[in-house]
This record gives structure tokens, sequence and C-alpha cells, in this order.
């Protein structure tokens, strides 16, 4: 039952998504602008981030507002965590964090830069690899669809 009705909104969505204006690969560029967007921890900004990079990719507006749902108070834990799991193994595992028991105000600075600088680059990375997934696969869906697979 739960699956069925997964399902039903998945091909809603698809549906949404056909009846937005341009060409799949217009419609492509919108959602992964949005899906790189909605990766960064950027609260009341990714749209404007995903609207602004789609129109720098010439992508749909609509579809980059709607991919920046990608992070939504379901998904900020998990999707955040992954962001600075991933940020951790490029910069390190945090062995330089202190205990907040015996801290300074510079120290204090300097963990949430260091906590930013994680965050940041593995938002940097998991936004590339998720919107180049899901704008290749709403492409090749697009083009399945309409019946005009290169």
């Amino acid at each position: 039952m739960i699956l069925k009705g997964l399902i039903f909104r998945i091909k809603r969505y698809f549906d949404w998504i056909r009846i937005q204006d341009g060409n799949p690969g217009y419609r492509a560029r919108g959602l992964a602008a949005g899906v790189f967007a909605g990766c960064f921890p950027l609260f009341g900004f990714q749209t404007l981030l995903g609207l602004i990079l789609s129109i720098l990719l010439r992508g749909n507006h609509f579809m980059a507002a709607a991919g920046t749902l990608i992070s939504n108070p379901f998904t900020y834990l998990p999707l955040y965590w992954l962001n600075y799991k991933v940020g951790c193994a490029f910069l390190g595992n945090g062995e330089d964090l202190i205990l907040l028991s015996s801290f300074t105000w510079k120290e204090i600075f300097n963990q949430g830069l260091l906590f930013a600088l994680r965050i940041f680059l593995g938002s940097g990375l998991v936004g590339v690899i998720s919107s180049s997934f899901s704008g290749i696969l709403i492409y090749i869906l697009l083009k399945i669809k309409e019946g005009r697979v290169y």
C-alpha cells in the first residue's frame, strides 16, 4: 500500500516535469541547478541560489525551485550529516575538535570555521554528484517519454 502510494507520487511528479516549458535539456538543467543549491545549508537562500544557477545554466526556473526541495525538514539531518562526513573525508575527521568545557572564544571561532569548511566542501561535492545524477536521469526519462532516445 505504501509502495503503491509512493509510485503514484513519483508518476505525478514526473507528469508535472513533463508539462513544464522547454525541451528536456532545459528542464533537466533547471532541476540539476535546484538540486545542487538544495544540498547547501543556506536556509531561505537555496531557492534564490537555485534560480540564479538556472539562469546561468539556461535552465527551467520552476524546475530549479522544485529541485531545492531535496532539502526539507525530513531530509535536513541525513543530508547535512552526509555532507559533513564527505567534507571530513577530504579535510580530516575532526580530531582537532575541542571539548566545550575548556574553550575560549578564539577556539570556538576556529571550530566553527573548521565545521563550516567541512560541511560546505561536502555540500559542494554531494551537490555536484546528486545534481548530475538527477539532471541526467530526468533528461533520459524525458527523452524516452518523447520517444527520441539518442
